[in-house]
């Protein structure tokens, strides 16, 4: 590259922020509308949409798998393997999406009963539950395709995407939410098939641009002595990256577990957490950017055999993203009560809310050096490390926590809030470490490639 590495970076990360702003729209236009209805619908939401993150794990393992294998092959120039892990990640996509689908639906009532949803929202949280699931093989699909395009650092593409899918959610929000424009008022069955139609409408947004690259055609499509010669390092990534996934979500699942089981208070502690999520991600919004921007910029310098420049541009990212998220935080903070009663109308949920923004927003800092940090090892292949990490974080540490402090010694919300600070803290010093010193490179398919060109581990390439 030519560019100054601060314009590289800059090049690629501000498509992303643009697109992540997107989605903190999608998010708030879910709540906003949910907010009119009432509480439960407001509070069925947070807790759903969390349940759908866990079950799109294996999309998101597939996505960081197809970003390791597409960057760094890209990087060393070999754009025929690009086409055919192209293909491979498209196929694993919407097959995965399917088989999660037929497995999903017999187990609604189990994942229910596991977060202990209070009986008087369990039909709400029952209904978004079942057309969420039929969402899945569109929601992998968007997923893996968004990566392959960020992989190619055609950032543009997931951008368009986004915009399409939050234009067609907001429509549909507010048309079938709240019966606007002559659109009949489904309530909060509105606010489920708004999701549908959005995530679909972006999947088939992404199709149609690969279809025309010719990135789908039946020739690109890579033969079976090639995918089993190929396959072994997507899945060396993705598996990890998948196992920290479930890891990760299923603890936020616990997480609304045990809020959901407070002494008191639980219904408006579920609602605040929902809100915070919202507004919190706001400051998320730049930090996934660099997070991607990370991914992209380390495959490629590791494909291209330059490690060292690799690692630079992973302390060049993380020093762009705290100094730029700390201002941005300190900007938005007396914003906060304002937006809060922006969503709600009650105002234990508000008081909530604000409890649970005050200790998250503190943990930005280390959120966000956790995010670029992981982001750098998955780019390099290194997800057994993000797993270990991320994972001991949560269940080690913020899950016994948020117990002990919300169920015993401060018998409410807040001290779950406190938990996961402390988490925060923990896991963004263990990351950092782990870069600064341990050889993260060698997870890189670089090493792989020892055989003469136009192979890949004796496969013809």
């Amino acid at each position: 590259m030519t560019r100054s590495p601060y314009k590289t970076i800059w090049g690629l990360a501000w498509p992303q922020v643009l697109m992540m702003v997107f989605h903190f729209f999608i998010g708030m236009a879910d709540v906003w509308v949910a907010g009119k209805i009432n509480r439960e619908v407001q509070a069925s939401l947070g807790i759903i949409t969390q349940s759908l993150f866990f079950l799109l794990v294996v999309a998101i393992a597939v996505a960081n798998g197809a970003v390791a294998a597409i960057s760094q092959s890209e990087g060393a120039g070999l754009h025929k393997r690009v086409k055919r892990y192209v293909s491979l990640a498209v196929a694993c996509a919407l097959a995965l999406g399917g088989v999660f689908l037929l497995v999903g639906m017999p187990c609604r009532g189990l994942l229910q009963d596991a977060l202990q949803v209070p009986q008087e929202m369990r039909y709400v949280t029952e209904y978004f539950l079942n057309v969420y699931l039929m969402i899945l093989p569109s929601y992998y699909l968007l997923i893996t395709t968004n990566a392959v395009f960020r992989a190619r650092k055609q950032v543009m593409v997931p951008l368009y995407s986004m915009v399409v899918v939050t234009t067609v959610n907001a429509v549909m929000d507010v048309g079938l939410g709240l019966g606007m424009w002559g659109l009949p008022n489904l309530g909060y069955k509105g606010l489920a098939w708004a999701t549908f139609g959005s995530v679909t409408a972006g999947a088939i947004s992404n199709l149609i641009v690969l279809l025309k690259q010719g990135a789908l055609d039946p020739a690109s499509f890579p033969p079976v002595r090639w995918i089993k010669a190929a396959l072994p390092y997507l899945v060396k990534v993705a598996w990890p990256s998948g196992l920290m996934q479930i890891v990760w979500h299923s603890g936020y699942l616990v997480l609304y577990a045990i809020t959901a089981s407070l002494p008191r208070g639980e219904v408006d502690a579920l609602a605040g957490m929902s809100i915070g999520l919202r507004i919190e991600s706001l400051l998320f919004l730049p930090a996934f950017a660099l997070n991607m921007t990370a991914s992209i910029l380390i495959g490629h310098y590791l494909g291209a055999r330059d490690p060292d420049t690799a690692k630079a541009f992973g302390y060049k990212i993380l020093g762009i993203g705290v100094v730029s998220i700390s201002l941005l935080t300190f900007a938005i903070w007396p914003l906060l009560p304002p937006w809060v009663a922006l969503l709600t109308q009650e105002p234990l949920v508000e008081a909530q809310a604000l409890s649970y923004l005050k200790w998250n927003v503190l943990a930005i800092p280390f959120t966000l050096t956790s995010m670029i940090m992981a982001g750098c090892l998955n780019g390099a292949g290194a997800t057994l490390y993000n797993m270990i990490i991320m994972g001991s974080a949560t269940w080690f540490v913020r899950l016994p926590l948020a117990w002990m402090l919300g169920h015993h010694f401060m018998n409410e919300a807040e001290g779950i809030w406190i938990a996961m600070l402390c988490s925060q803290v923990i896991q963004a010093a263990v990351l950092l470490h782990t870069y600064a010193t341990r050889n993260w490179q060698k997870f890189a398919m670089i090493k792989e490639r020892k055989l003469k060109k136009g192979t890949f581990n004796g496969a013809r390439i």
